[in-house]
Formats: C-alpha cells, structure tokens, sequence
C-alpha cells in the first residue's frame, strides 16, 4: 500500500459547551466554510429545543445527544457481486462511522422540513428524534429493516 491512512485531526471543542461532538455535528451543518453561521444555527435550534422541551430534567444538549443517539444504525447493508449477483450484505458498523451516520441523518432530514429557518428546522427533528419519532429515526429503521431482510446473505462476509 503506497499511501496511509489518512489521520484523524483533531478536533477544538466548541466555545459554549466545550464539546468535541457539538463541533464535529456544526462542521457538518456548515455551507462555504461559514462556520460562525452554522453555530449560530446550532445554538439557536438548541434554545428552541429548550423552550419547547417537555423533560424538564435533560438539557437541550443532553435532549440533542439523546436525539443522536436515536438516529445512529447498528448495522448496515453493502452491496457484494458474487458470480453476477448483487447481493445486499448485512454488516456491522465502525463506531466513528455510526456517528457520522447519524449526523449525516439528522442535518438532511431537518434541511428538508418545511419550518421556516434552519434552527427551527434542526430544533423540530431533534425534538422528533428524541422522542423516537421523525425522517432520520425512520430511516434508521428502515435500514435496520433491510439488513433483517437480508441476514439470509451474511455468510457472504467481506
């Protein structure tokens, strides 16, 4: 192998919570390096999700890691050719790529709400993926779903 593995860069907890996550989920939320805006987005769908949070005990932050939490799949299906047939192959995730996942989940399923800004938008799928309900947590099902159908195949293994 002629090149490495790319190394993970580490990343600076954000200002207000000092959380490395909140960081890694706003770096994701962010269009043309506007970082200072994705944020303010950030922090702004959290305070909605503080006033419109029924669990008086939790945090919006603690309400939002719940949320993620929420979305992340345990198993995923691959495509595998095998003698002229794909085949759809159950397999385990990487814990990093779960949480990815998730994220990845939860900022397209809140950009295509129709609420008027993005921060009400993420505040409202936070809320709806807290509660295990919502686009990203039935999309999490679904893929659940589809490695269920196949587990006839995971003998195919990579």
């Amino acid at each position: 192998m002629r090149k490495r593995r790319a190394k993970k860069r580490v990343l600076l907890p954000d200002p207000k919570f000092n959380d490395q996550l909140v960081t890694r989920f706003v770096n994701n939320l962010m269009w043309d390096g506007k970082k200072s805006v994705a944020f303010k987005v950030f922090y702004d769908a959290l305070d909605i999700v503080e006033q419109k949070k029924q669990d008086e005990e939790k945090s919006a932050l603690e309400i939002w890691k719940d949320a993620l939490s929420n979305v992340m799949p345990q198993v995923e299906v691959r495509s595998r050719r095998v003698g002229g047939a794909t085949f759809q192959i159950p397999s385990q995730i990487r814990p990093d790529r779960k949480v990815s996942i998730a994220i990845k989940w939860l900022i397209s399923y809140s950009r295509k709400r129709n609420e008027k800004s993005m921060a009400q938008r993420l505040a409202a799928e936070v809320l709806a993926a807290a509660k295990e309900e919502g686009a990203a947590v039935k999309k999490r099902i679904d893929v659940h779903k589809m490695a269920d159908a196949n587990k006839a195949f995971s003998h195919l293994r990579f």
